[in-house]
């Protein structure tokens, strides 16, 4: 079957709008996609930093669909399996190496498919899937997170960690957060987190200690040297979900680890259980995801461009002319 599809035909190069031919699976169905959204993990596998790419591919994880009459989004973690603890051999990440959402038609296993939350538009429902689930898992699933906990949030702006954010004040937890810009910590303070920090000073970790106290749940997706920091301002019986290592090796005085029976969390993406645990959380607060901007699919690669610079606040959503 043809479709109009945007295809990576080889390392280096940028999204392309094209036909491209798709092989028909009898155990799948094929549905009309309304609207995608972009992840890092888009970003990476464009700059060839990431593993298994074999070309051609059509990227997307995210997804707003149309099937029957009825409006989707589609769960992208594929074959968890039986565990709730960890993912199986056979996971799969919609998007590459399976063929996903930025495309006029993307196919998938009918199970995949959820009911788009009533409340969202289909720009807002497309932003969803693959961050609302990552941090669900981080923050609930993970970090077990209570009511009357402080969490506290790096990177604020990227779609993971709004998420994370708009959950905890949803819960009714006291949140914080950190990011290199004043500007996206005025923007999450809007949003109702209760203060900010800037990563880049420092003594950030004495900053947060000396004004609100010890943190009893940690959200982090860097890793690097700025990780020493985030073990500093564990409370005792604290928890550090990490989800990514963008920033690389972390190191760290194992002293207040230990001393404060904090762990540290490794987390990905997130099962069947988790997906629908997330939407019913979702539907129940009436989360609305935060968009940063919308392009045109034929714009894919100006929206690429923009996420590389890092100014994004939200999620960037490809629309399709449907």
């Amino acid at each position: 079957m043809k479709i109009k599809a945007a295809v990576i035909n080889k390392e280096g190069e940028y999204p392309v709008l094209q036909d491209h031919e798709i092989d028909v699976k009898a155990d799948e169905v094929i549905v009309d996609v309304i609207a995608s959204a972009l992840n890092h993990r888009d970003l990476w596998i464009v700059k060839g930093q990431y593993g298994r790419i074999q070309y051609p591919i059509i990227l997307g994880s995210d997804g707003c669909v149309s099937h029957n009459g009825g409006q989707y989004l589609i769960n992208p973690g594929l074959n968890w399996g039986d565990r709730q603890a960890y993912q199986g051999g056979d996971f799969d990440i919609l998007g590459m190496p399976s063929e996903g959402c930025f495309a006029e038609k993307v196919q998938v296993s009918e199970a995949y498919l959820h009911e788009k939350p009533s409340h969202m538009s289909v720009e807002e429902a497309a932003a969803l899937p693959l961050g609302g689930l990552t941090a669900y898992r981080a923050l609930f699933s993970r970090a077990q997170l209570q009511k009357g906990e402080k969490v506290f949030i790096s990177g604020i702006g990227g779609g993971v960690a709004l998420f994370a954010m708009q959950f905890a004040v949803a819960n009714g937890n006291e949140v914080y957060v950190s990011s290199s810009s004043e500007e996206k910590i005025a923007e999450a303070i809007s949003l109702g987190a209760s203060g900010g920090y800037n990563y880049k000073d420092d003594d950030m970790h004495k900053q947060v200690l000396k004004s609100v106290g010890p943190m009893d749940v940690i959200i982090d997706s860097a890793g690097g040297p700025g990780f020493s920091k985030l073990v500093n301002i564990t409370a005792k019986g604290a928890r550090i979900s990490i989800y990514g290592g963008t920033r690389g090796e972390a190191s760290f005085s194992p002293q207040r680890l230990f001393w404060n029976q904090a762990s540290i969390l490794g987390t990905t993406m997130g099962s069947d259980q988790d997906f629908s645990d997330m939407l019913e959380f979702v539907n129940k607060h009436q989360i609305k995801p935060v968009i940063d901007k919308v392009y045109p699919i034929d714009e894919i690669k100006e929206a690429i461009l923009r996420m590389k610079e890092g100014a994004q606040f939200g999620k960037i959503v490809i629309k399709n002319k449907l």
